[in-house]
């Protein structure tokens, strides 16, 4: 949950709020869960709408501004120095995508979630997932194309 949750805040910060926002409110709507469905597909669901509240809420305030992805820490400090800079090289493209592609990028491709899956969690139609997969795939090709050509 709190991966999503970086996902859509592109905070740690706040990540650790919104995911201890979503535990808090599951806990208290814990009777509203149908057992034999997704636990994880309902948590990124109501993730997703404390989110949406709380970005609409700051609109109306007139805060925002995500922080710069330099401040995250690799997730595997044991990882060699080439394979940390690759991952730190696409996680900052991950996390410069719009935040609808954003999301839907890591549902299904850090998750595993399946287009339906995600689909359910975001609440579009599966067209829209794979249309915004499709556009994210074609932006992180033209950002790693334009680093390549760039370092040439």
């Amino acid at each position: 949950m709190w991966r999503f949750s970086l996902s859509l805040s592109g905070d740690r910060n706040s990540a650790d709020d919104l995911a201890q926002a979503t535990s808090a409110r599951a806990l208290e709507h814990a009777e509203k869960f149908q057992a034999g469905t997704s636990l994880a597909a309902w948590l990124f669901t109501m993730a997703r709408r404390i989110w949406l509240n709380e970005k609409r809420a700051e609109r109306i305030r007139g805060a925002g501004g995500l922080v710069s992805i330099d401040e995250f820490e690799l997730p595997s400090p044991e990882a060699d120095a080439e394979m940390n800079t690759f991952a730190r090289q696409v996680l900052k493209q991950v996390m410069a995508l719009p935040e609808a592609q954003r999301s839907t990028v890591v549902l299904v491709y850090v998750e595993g979630y399946t287009y339906r899956e995600a689909s359910e969690v975001l609440g579009i139609p599966i067209g829209t997932v794979m249309s915004r997969l499709a556009a994210a795939r074609t932006k992180l090709q033209t950002a790693q194309e334009q680093r390549k050509t760039g370092l040439r």
